[in-house]
This record gives C-alpha cells, structure tokens and sequence, in this order.
C-alpha cells in the first residue's frame, strides 16, 4: 500500500536556498505542498513573493497558492540578507519575473484555511524569520488540532552566522522563534549546525549548470551562488542550505536529533536571537538554588547524512 503525501505548507523569504528548497519540495511525490507563505527575510516581502512565483513556475508548479506575508519583524526593524543573497534575493541571476500573482488574501488567512481544511494534520516547514508563524499562533491557537509537526530552519547549537551565537532567520525576529517554541506541536530544529554541511559536490553542481532544461540550469546557478568556499575555486560546491529541512520531513531518518530544552535570548546586547539549548546531563547550580525553569522540549539536529540528503535532493530534482 503506497503511503500519502504528507501535506506540508512552507513559509520562506525566497532566498536562494529556500528556492532549492522549493525545487525539492513541488516536485517530491511524497509531499503535498497546500500552500507557500512568504516573509520579510532574506529580502523584502515584495521580493519574496515574486521569488517564489518565479521558481514555482520554473518548476511547473502554477498551481500552489502564494500568500504576501508580514513585512517586518514584531519587533524589529526589517534587516535583509541581500549581500549574501543578491539585490534581488535570487543571486541576481536575471531570472524572467512571474507571470501570475499571489492570492487576494494574506499569508497567516491563508495559513488558516489551509491547514483547517486538510484532512489530515498539516506539517510545516518555516525557512525564514518566523514572524508569520507567530503571528498565525497567537490569532488563530485553533490551528495547532491540525498540525502534525512544525520543522523550521533556524537556530544554532553553537556558532552563529547573524553574531557570533545568533543565526539569522532566528536573530531577525527573536520574538517571533520564541512565540514558536511555544506551540504546544512537536518541533524540530534544523539549525547551522547541520545546515552547513549539506554541499552538493562540485560536477554535480556543474552538470547542473550546463543543463539545457532551464530548471535544472536555475537550480545549478543557484547553487553556484550558495559555494561557502573562500578559495576561488572555478567549480564550486553548493550548499543546499534550507532545503535540507524538506528533506528531513522526507527522511528523517537522514537526520540524527535529540530531544532538547531550548529557549531564545531575547535581552538587547550580543546574545539576542541565539538559540539556547541545554545539552548538560544534569540541572546545574543555577537550577538548584533558583528552582528550574520550564523551557520547550525540541527535537535538535546534531548530525546529518550529507551524502544521503544530497543523492535524495538531486534524483528528485533531476527526476522526470
């Protein structure tokens, strides 16, 4: 008996990554993609959209519903990441702009009605700042009967990428991740730790390039962009970036988790927006004289089979 898609829903700041990550998710058979909801991030909400849009009808996938998001952060000012991402948040490859437009209405109404009417429990998969999330768990909490699991990407075990301790979609919205760990629904964190491992050999992102189907040439020069090599190396490698958190729903067991408190630091100065996660054995003195604190109990990535997620990324991606 062939098992269901899972239904999933992906909120993004399409990104360069997150397109890789949507390439993915559009054409694995074993997802039902309800819906894309997009947030200020990696460019501005406009931006976002128009991304998304673009790689959905590079992919052939016209049909899923795109919602325009929140602008800006709860509480913060908006903060992009165009000089990793390009002016235009897709490597400024020069990409045809979308032919169709977003939904008429926003992405936490959309979030709502998608995953109310699912028949079956919805899992989500946040590759941006949170903020839509949030704000879609504290207007509508009736959302959580039918949320299977909610796998975002963000967060860090130890080293930062937005500070030293902070990583970006996490410290661009603080609040937001916090509101998340609140959700009452099983999480996982796909964070840096595992994030930055997922490279994508360098003659694969090369065959990719030289593609004469504009899909898979899209998805090599993206790839190409994302090369977290600093040696100049004409054939670079390409990290996959956000697009292993869909594959984690894909194949979880491609990802090695332990369940794990964590909390976000939401105090102004170098720690806002690092992810907190307690890994010691046992309560330490601060827990023994202060009492211990009741904190969110997440599913961490620790390590990742690189080779696993890349070989599923590509034969599906390359598939027919």
């Amino acid at each position: 008996m062939t098992a269901q898609p899972i239904p999933v829903i992906i909120d993004c700041d399409t990104g360069v990554d997150d397109a890789l990550a949507l390439l993915f998710a559009v054409r694995h058979p074993g997802l039902d993609v309800r819906a894309i909801t997009c947030v200020a991030g990696n460019t501005d909400v406009d931006g976002v959209v128009r991304n998304t849009l673009t790689v959905l009808e590079q992919a052939g996938a016209r049909d899923i519903p795109v919602a325009r998001g929140a602008e800006r952060p709860l509480v913060e000012p908006a903060r992009s990441a165009k000089h990793v991402h390009g002016q235009d948040g897709m490597g400024d490859l020069g990409l045809p702009a979308p032919t169709r437009r977003p939904v008429d209405v926003d992405a936490v109404t959309l979030l709502r009605r998608e995953i109310l009417a699912s028949p079956r429990p919805v899992t989500l998969i946040p590759t941006a700042p949170l903020t839509n999330i949030a704000l879609l768990l504290r207007t509508h909490p009736e959302v959580v009967r039918n949320i299977e699991r909610i796998v975002f990407m963000g967060g860090a075990v130890t080293t930062g990428n937005a500070t030293p301790v902070a990583e970006f979609n996490v410290w661009h919205d603080p609040e937001a991740a916090a509101v998340l760990l609140t959700a009452g629904v099983p999480i996982t964190m796909y964070g840096l730790d595992v994030f930055k491992r997922v490279l994508v050999p360098a003659a694969d992102v090369q065959r990719l390039r030289a593609s004469s189907e504009p899909r898979l040439r899209m998805a090599g020069e993206l790839l190409a962009h994302r090369d977290p090599a600093t040696s100049g190396d004409p054939t670079p490698t390409g990290g996959l970036g956000d697009a292993g958190a869909v594959c984690a729903v894909v194949d979880p067991g491609g990802l090695s988790t332990e369940l794990l408190p964590v909390e976000v630091s939401l105090a102004p100065g170098a720690t806002r927006g690092q992810t907190i996660v307690d890994r010691r054995p046992r309560p330490g003195e601060a827990e023994i004289h202060e009492g211990e604190r009741e904190l969110a109990l997440v599913d961490v990535g620790l390590d990742v089979d690189v080779e696993r997620y890349v070989k599923l990324w590509l034969s599906v991606v390359e598939g027919d």
